[in-house]
């Protein structure tokens, strides 16, 4: 599977910032990304595709999409989803949008990759999505605080700096 190279070099450029959003890791068929609740995967059809031509099977732990009967995304999840919460969507004829709820949902759960061993983000960009994860609690934790041009230094794996004793 491809790393994230091009998103690599979109993201690059644009100043890492809340209002920036998502960062996208691409792929052979689209991209996806991740909130610290949900993942989202935007899948490339062919423009006209109806919804009766996709076939799309959402489990907690894997996932299947084929289109006009050809096999486009298969395997198992990287984590956890709530099957029950998973949608799909086809818009304007030539995106599919599917999104997943994660059942682990922390800043600490940063998917590095869609499935198990396949669509990784590269080391890059993974530090980009765990940055943004890190940002989005630290918004819930601390509302109405703006920091729209912070930015943040330091380790963000596992959900980032404890910012609990920050002076308000």
């Amino acid at each position: 599977a491809g790393a994230c190279t091009a998103a690599r070099a979109a993201a690059m450029s644009a100043h890492f910032e809340e209002r920036s959003g998502p960062v996208p890791c691409a792929t052979p068929w689209g991209r996806w990304y991740q909130t610290m609740e949900e993942v989202f995967v935007e899948v490339n059809v062919p423009e006209g595709t109806r919804g009766r031509d996709v076939k799309c099977s959402l489990q907690s732990r894997h996932l299947a999409l084929a289109v006009a009967g050809k096999e486009v995304l298969k395997g198992k999840l990287f984590d956890s989803t709530i099957a029950d919460e998973a949608t799909w969507t086809l818009e304007d004829r030539k995106l599919i949008r599917i999104i997943l709820t994660k059942t682990n949902r922390d800043a600490g759960n940063c998917w590095s990759s869609l499935l198990e061993n396949e669509y990784a983000a590269d080391p890059w960009v993974q530090d980009q999505m765990q940055r943004k994860l890190t940002l989005e609690r630290f918004q819930r934790e601390n509302p109405g605080f703006d920091f729209s041009g912070a930015e943040i230094s330091g380790n963000y794996s596992k959900g980032g700096p404890d910012f609990s004793n920050l002076e308000r």
